[in-house]
């Protein structure tokens, strides 16, 4: 029985000669290709060997043999395709765990060999070395192919990865390098039916006895169904055969492991917190964008498996059930999947019946609760590009109510791009040609113009987005010269717009700047959109300017420095003097310069500014030359004079978002070759609408030391961010400007105007002044200046809020002052009032400002220093007055050296005193005249500190109690007429009997000391039943009666030994009086008959005292 002619080859083993002629050998120069081959070859790419069969009654077997022989791949760049990753290798490892890179050493060294083609099925064996001590090990590897691509795979090394093994790869490079070398057979049906029957039966037994332990079950079943009449197999004609290439309804597509696919995504998924399973899928899209690029079917297969990954994973009915957001990396791989869709629905090649087949896929996942939103307020029906555009409030409200009214996935850009078609006459001519132009079409029958005046072709009609949506789709399907046509004409569509926007602009700007106010004239801003409009377009056409090294390197940057990105002018056709790369930069410019509202949303605000720094990213890999610097001047001024279309206009819109990054690099570009454009595009810049709204000039921030608070502006999650950008565009601008006072006092003017936040005026004014006193050089006094105007501000503004910094700045002023000389020392000295704290001031201001180490930088004369001195101490007598409880101290210290100052910083203390001076401070300052040497003084004021305080019964442990030690101490020491005056404000002021006991004992322990005469008196201790000290002893006796019979009142069992050891002191202290016994035993029979009813406490009592 024949096999089928669907699976059968007419063909013999290739001669040698025929060999010679493989996918790799390389032709003898000046020979041209045989037609035969040419076919073949031709053939061998497009149609499946079933439908060569049907299509002719009779094909030559040279002929099929040839086609055979090209059917298998050509290019090792869809090997490698499809045997690396892509990601970047830790570093030391490069490419040597990468399958291609191990494959390719494997062929190399030789281990590839036993090579053998049967039809379209490829074998051979692999040897690899194993490791240290272990043998070596043999994979048998098999491959199937179809048109030219592989089909399937095979390997004994059980390869569990997304993409092929390195033995595959080995085997298949062996294929395409050395394909002279491959044994060629024909299909095994061919074969077998040139044999009789006898050897149709050797043939078989001799196969199933060399494999009989793994075909006999097998070989068996067939034989009895084979033998059966009506069974299944013997009602189909022919047999099948696997080396017989592949049947016309077989899909022609690269092999691809959907399992494993699916697998690995799952588990990067279930990593998302580690930054490497981010990297892994990022490296897996940019795999599809690959295989896009080639026009390989299986970029769509492999990211619809990613895609129903993504929608199983457990966290997004996590996050939707508690109504929290997802994390930024998992939100910026669901964008750059929507983003892949896009491109894919849009493809220029595809068919319609695959379009539709996305379609519906998209349109059940945008169906499922769990699949995300895209966040931000952009709408999906902007305005088109049109070569006019309104000044008016226009329907930017409309359209973000719409917007916001409905429900926007992730996949919604796509499902709309399903409705974009590739077949306007107008776009097919801009794509065909690089010299399309109205000569070419003569009259345009259309209603909107198609030429610019220049006669450069345009593209109206659909919003800008969806028009870069076209031009990377182009560039991602493996289209760049028609990408880079399209995007020409988006460019001159641009500048056309923007032209009669300035016209438009001059008709109203006296109106305009009369008003002071404007709205968005762009409905949705196009840096930070969900397509990425501009950074789209930037990339097709610097990709055209790049230049790139011949050698394939499957890693450009895994060497040990990354190479430093090398552009070109690439001239536009058809436009004398313009290049790709200037168009570049201007369209950056063009996006980065627009007046557009901050989006919606934390992460949508957080993916404007990582658009603006991918872009601006972009734009420092490009050096700037003398054309490149013209560009930028003329789209400098542009951006000056844009009016309400540009975000460095001299009107803004409320909530515009600042242009403070864009700006901090035009002007480190611009400085060296117009510094005067420079500024002035950097000082218009330094504006932050909402913050000016919101606060007046003049007006304090309402939490001094940090930027805005998200509760006041709850649309602007980013607010802390920008702020720092604008501090750093203005730190750019005063480092620059150093040397040049017209600038420095133009910047500190703008700082001063819009800068709100304390902490960042701070910053400001420390790194001026950093700037401004260099080491090695003398100080550049206007910066200086400037430094030291920032710090005082920063002072008036946090003035009446302590926080933590408050002291860290205060000392940063002074050492800033210093620095200046010493009459700005002096003047914030004498100004105090308005920048500091009476406790600042004292303790810092005046203490650092009179230092050792200040007298010293500032090398005063004798006078000079007597100045600085007395403005310190008429600062020191100010605070004083002003605040004494925190100042005196600080006061008389700083005025010891001044008798005058001194005494009248004595007074201001004796004043307070009256004033209500705690006697805390009394105190301190009483040890202080102590330690001064100045003891009637000391006793003074702790005689005045008494006079305040009050020690209840119970207060044993009380603050003050060392202090009245201290000031009885005192007294004694100064004889017994300091004594007997402080008794008695010693029995006012303190009702603690222990502590009165106490201070009897220390009294009776030694004589009174000097008098106030100086005259020794007293020889011997005074006795306690004597004055005064008989009148301390009767207060102690009172005092340990009431407090027995306050503890008595609410005393529990506890508390009982606690208690008799308290009447044990008491009786210390009845003992001193001459008739303490008697006194102490009536105490105590008082006390068993008032509280006879405590019998436990009474008999301790009995068993203690009697």
């Amino acid at each position: 029985m024949d096999p089928p002619a669907v699976k059968r080859s007419r063909g013999c083993p290739a001669a040698p000669e025929e060999r010679d002629a493989g996918a790799g050998a390389v032709r003898g120069r000046g020979r041209p290709e045989a037609l035969l081959d040419l076919s073949a070859k031709r053939v061998a790419e497009s149609w499946a060997f079933e439908q060569v069969e049907e299509r002719f009654s009779r094909v030559p077997e040279p002929v099929q043999k040839r086609i055979v022989f090209w059917s298998f791949p050509r290019s090792e760049r869809e090997i490698c395709m499809y045997s690396s990753l892509g990601y970047q290798p830790p570093e030391g490892e490069h490419d040597a765990r990468v399958p291609f890179t191990r494959g390719l050493h494997l062929l190399q060294s030789g281990a590839v060999d036993r090579v053998l083609q049967v039809g379209f099925h490829l074998s051979g064996n692999v040897r690899e070395s194993g490791g240290p001590g272990e043998p070596e090990r043999l994979y048998r590897v098999s491959i199937s192919f179809d048109r030219c691509k592989i089909t399937s795979v095979s390997c004994g090394c059980d390869n569990r990865d997304l993409f092929y093994c390195a033995h595959v790869v080995a085997l298949s490079l062996y294929r395409i390098r050395h394909a002279r070398q491959v044994e060629l057979r024909l299909p095994i049906s061919e074969t077998l039916s040139q044999m009789n029957r006898e050897q149709l039966q050797k043939f078989v037994q001799y196969l199933i006895s060399a494999h009989h332990t793994e075909v006999l079950p097998t070989a068996q079943r067939l034989a009895d169904e084979i033998l059966l009449l009506g069974s299944e197999i013997n009602l189909v004609h022919g047999a099948p055969d696997p080396t017989a290439g592949a049947g016309i309804e077989d899909a022609n597509c690269w092999h691809l492991d959907e399992e494993q696919i699916q697998e690995q995504v799952k588990q990067l998924l279930s990593n998302g917190g580690y930054y490497g399973a981010s990297q892994q899928l990022r490296s897996m899209f940019c795999k599809v964008r690959e295989m896009l690029r080639m026009r390989d079917s299986n970029g769509a297969r492999m990211l619809i498996l990613m895609t129903e990954q993504f929608l199983q994973d457990p966290r997004l009915a996590l996050w939707r059930q508690q109504g929290a957001g997802m994390t930024d990396k998992c939100r910026q791989l669901w964008d750059e999947l929507g983003a892949l869709w896009v491109c894919v629905v849009l493809s220029p090649h595809c068919k319609p019946e695959e379009q539709a087949s996305w379609l519906q896929l998209l349109g059940q996942w945008d169906k499922l609760d769990m699949c995300p939103l895209e966040e931000g307020n952009y709408s999906f029906d902007g305005p088109s590009l049109q070569p006019t555009a309104p000044l008016g409030p226009g329907r930017e409200g409309e359209e973000e109510v719409v917007a916001a009214g409905s429900r926007h996935t992730v996949f919604g850009r796509a499902l709309q791009a399903g409705s974009l078609r590739w077949s306007d006459p107008h776009l097919q001519r801009i794509l065909a040609s690089d010299s399309y132009g109205p000569s070419l079409t003569g009259s345009v029958g259309s209603d909107k113009p198609t030429f610019d005046p220049q006669g450069r072709p345009l593209w109206l009609g659909e919003p800008f987005p969806t028009a870069c949506a076209r031009v990377d789709t182009l560039r991602a399907h493996g289209y760049p010269r028609q990408a880079l046509r399209l995007a020409g004409a988006i460019v001159n569509t641009l500048r056309l717009q923007r032209r009669h926007q300035l016209e438009s602009y001059k008709q109203q700007k006296k109106e305009l700047l009369q008003k002071g106010s404007t709205c968005i004239t762009n409905t949705e801003g196009w840096v930070g959109h969900p397509l990425d409009p501009i950074g789209c377009l930037c990339r097709a056409l610097l990709e055209a300017c790049r230049l790139e090294e011949e050698t394939l390197a499957l890693y450009p940057d895994s060497g040990p420095e990354k190479r430093k990105v090398a552009y070109q002018h690439v001239p536009v056709p058809g436009t004398p003097g313009e290049s790709y790369l200037a168009l570049a930069l201007e369209v950056a410019l063009l996006g980065l310069g627009q007046q557009r509202a901050l989006p919606e949303g934390l992460y949508a605000q957080d993916k404007v500014v990582r658009h603006e720094e991918q872009l601006l990213a972009l734009l420092e890999e490009v050096e700037l030359d003398e054309r490149l610097v013209q560009v930028l001047r003329k789209q400098a001024g542009l951006l000056l004079e844009g009016g309400p279309f540009s975000g460095f206009g001299e009107v803004l819109f409320r909530e515009s978002v600042p242009m403070h990054t864009c700006a901090r690099y035009l002007f480190t570009a611009l400085l060296p070759h117009d510094p005067d454009l420079a500024y002035r595009l950097a000082l218009r810049a330094m504006r932050l609408p909402v913050l000016e709204t919101a606060f007046p000039a003049g007006e304090p921030h309402p939490n001094p030391l940090d930027s805005i608070m998200s509760s006041r502006f709850p649309r602007w999650f980013i607010l802390g961010h920008l702020e720092t950008r604008q501090c750093e565009l203005a730190s750019a601008m005063l480092t620059a400007a150093k040397g040049d006072p017209k600038w420095l006092h133009a910047v500190l003017s703008s700082i001063q105007q819009n800068i709100h936040s304390p902490a960042l005026l701070f910053k400001l004014a420390q790194d001026a002044c950093k700037t401004a006193t260099p080491a090695s050089a003398p100080p550049d006094t206007t910066l200086l200046g400037i430094a030291l105007e920032l710090g005082l501000q920063v002072m008036r503004m946090t003035l009446n809020s302590m926080t933590w910094r408050r002291r860290e700045m205060v000392r940063w002023l002074v050492s800033c002052a210093t620095e200046m000389g010493p009459q700005a020392l002096m003047n914030i000295m004498q100004n105090w009032y308005s920048l500091f704290t009476p406790v600042e001031a004292a303790t810092i201001v005046a203490v650092t400002g009179t230092s050792h180490a200040t007298l010293l930088r500032l090398q005063l004369d004798a006078a000079r220093r007597e100045e600085l001195w007395a403005c310190a101490r008429t600062l020191a007598l100010q605070c004083a007055m002003k605040d004494p409880q925190n100042c005196a101290l600080p006061a008389l210290t700083l005025c010891e050296k001044n008798h005058a100052a001194f005494e009248a910083a004595y007074q201001i203390v004796l004043d307070a005193a009256a004033g209500g001076l705690g006697h805390a401070h009394l105190f301190t300052v009483a040890r202080y005249m102590e330690h001064r040497g100045l003891p009637l003084r000391a006793y003074k004021l702790a005689t005045l500190a008494l006079a305040q305080l009050s020690i209840a019964f119970h207060q044993d442990s009380h603050p003050a109690v060392n202090d009245v030690l201290w000031a009885c101490s005192l007294s004694h020491s100064l004889g017994r007429h300091e004594l007997s005056a402080i008794v008695p404000l010693i029995i006012r002021s303190v009702h603690c009997a222990p502590m009165l006991s106490d201070i009897l004992r220390r009294w009776t322990l030694s004589a009174p000391g000097l008098g106030p005469l100086g005259a020794r008196r007293a020889a011997k201790p005074l006795g306690p039943d004597r004055a005064p000290l008989c009148q301390l002893l009767d207060a102690a006796v009172a005092a340990y009666i009431a407090t027995s019979h306050s503890r008595l009142t609410h005393i529990s069992p506890r508390h009982y030994g606690d208690f008799i050891e308290f009447l044990g002191k008491a009786r210390e202290t009845f003992l001193l009086a001459p008739d303490g016994h008697l006194q102490f035993t009536r105490f105590l029979e008082s006390l068993k008959q008032t509280y006879k009813g405590k019998k436990k406490l009474m008999l301790l009592v009995r068993e203690r005292f009697g």
